[in-house]
């Protein structure tokens, strides 16, 4: 028991380990996708002027975070200097604007300025210090340059309380939501000591944005844009592809990019033949997918044709492969202890049956009538009757459609919720 146990443990914590980013994750578990899309990624940076601003679109889950992460390791050895970092890592999610956002830039670039020991003269550095510890308000100031005066690490406190304290960044923004200008200034400040001292270009790379609530993302995207504009340095924002297709957004998008980089969900099927039964699969792509789950789990405890099943019920979206095949080892991880003397425990088409049943669920909770009659339509259709809806937007950025590319722009039903539909006989 002991050993099926520690063997199912360790591919539940593997799959956890997602977006890979330090050497060792990538080692031992990257297989590559998208390699076209780092291309158009690099285009867009190399291409663009000193001061250009690149917006990165994609379903949640869909890999951006492992692409951007290998993208930056390319823009460094190809001699730039990189500073890529999850918001989600700087600020508490709930809590994102435009004011913070544009803060992190600045406190983020100081940060890989110091972990590179980038040569930044005294008195620069105590301007910065001084900067950095003032606010509006005289007492948060005050406490905040105590705080750090006691021999504190200013750069680990700001970044600290700037990711745990409320009052904080709301302190943050009363200082500058009326002065954004003054962050996009110190932002390029600091980007211009870097220059000078590594003589290489900057590019910052914001990751996570994406997986906001869209009501934030509309609100930072659509009404600050020209905020996150600001900074005269190369930099690229991640969005996530309900945005773009919202009918207010969109525009806003398009007047200060020439073009949003999409990175598009892989397509198992053609359009043509993706409801068939009898559908020619892609697959290349399919074995690229399960050469995923090999790295994660080993092969003595999947079933070769469960691996292939647990890829198309995937729908394309490394996510939901990642999330479906945890909810596997999380029953045959309960099925171990729970039958503690079996050795032939494995995931196979019994233990795939409950994961889905789970995670079907999950997709249910949510949905009303009208929810399910866009569903019912987008399945039938391969498009609902207003992409622009609000209604349609959120089952966009829930996951629930999903949106492909091939000459033509079309949208699918998840395979799990496929399912749904059909327990509730509103498809055939």
């Amino acid at each position: 028991m002991d050993n099926l146990l520690s063997k199912f443990r360790k591919s539940y914590q593997d799959l956890e380990l997602f977006p890979l980013v330090t050497a060792r994750q990538i080692e031992a578990f990257r297989v590559d996708l998208a390699n076209d899309t780092i291309a158009r990624l690099e285009q867009a940076v190399e291409d663009a002027p000193p001061a250009g601003k690149v917006i990165f679109a994609g379903h949640r889950g869909c890999g951006k975070s492992t692409l951007l992460a290998k993208f930056s390791k390319k823009m460094e050895r190809q001699g730039y200097f990189v500073a890529f970092f999850s918001v989600s890592d700087l600020i508490e999610m709930s809590d994102v604007n435009h004011v913070n956002i544009l803060y992190s830039i600045a406190l983020s670039l100081l940060n890989k300025a110091t972990q590179n020991e980038v040569d930044i003269p005294d008195d620069t550095r105590k301007s910065l210090l001084e900067w950095f510890t003032s606010t509006q308000t005289d007492t948060v100031t005050k406490d905040l340059k105590s705080e750090i005066g006691v021999g504190g690490d200013f750069l680990k406190i700001i970044t600290a309380k700037l990711k745990n304290e409320a009052t904080f960044r709301e302190e943050i923004k009363k200082t500058y939501s009326r002065k954004v200008s003054e962050l996009a200034r110190k932002t390029d400040e600091i980007a211009s000591i870097i220059q000078a001292a590594t003589r290489k270009q900057v590019l910052v790379v914001i990751d996570d944005l994406d997986k906001l609530d869209l009501g934030l993302v509309e609100d930072i995207y659509r009404d600050n844009i020209n905020s996150l504009f600001l900074p005269k340095i190369k930099i690229i924002y991640t969005i996530p592809i309900s945005a773009i297709r919202n009918s207010e957004l969109l525009p806003t998008l398009q007047s200060v990019v020439s073009r949003i980089q999409l990175m598009s969900v892989c397509k198992f099927f053609k359009q043509s033949d993706c409801h068939k039964s009898d559908g020619v699969a892609n697959e290349k792509l399919i074995n690229l997918f399960i050469e995923i789950l090999k790295k994660r789990i080993p092969l003595e405890l999947i079933e070769p044709e469960t691996s292939r099943k647990i890829v198309l019920k995937s729908g394309g979206v490394v996510r939901e492969l990642v999330r479906i095949a945890r909810e596997c080892c999380s029953q045959c991880l309960l099925l171990v202890r729970s039958e503690p003397d079996r050795a032939d425990i494995k995931i196979n088409e019994e233990i795939l049956e409950l994961a889905i049943r789970d995670l079907r669920h999950e997709f249910a909770r949510p949905l009303g009538e009208n929810l399910y009659n866009i569903l019912v339509t987008t399945y039938q259709n391969f498009t609902p009757v207003d992409a622009k809806s609000t209604e349609f937007l959120s089952l966009l950025h829930g996951l629930y459609v999903l949106e492909y590319e091939n000459d033509d722009l079309w949208y699918d039903v998840h395979p799990i919720v496929v399912d749904l539909l059909k327990r509730k006989q509103l498809i055939t």
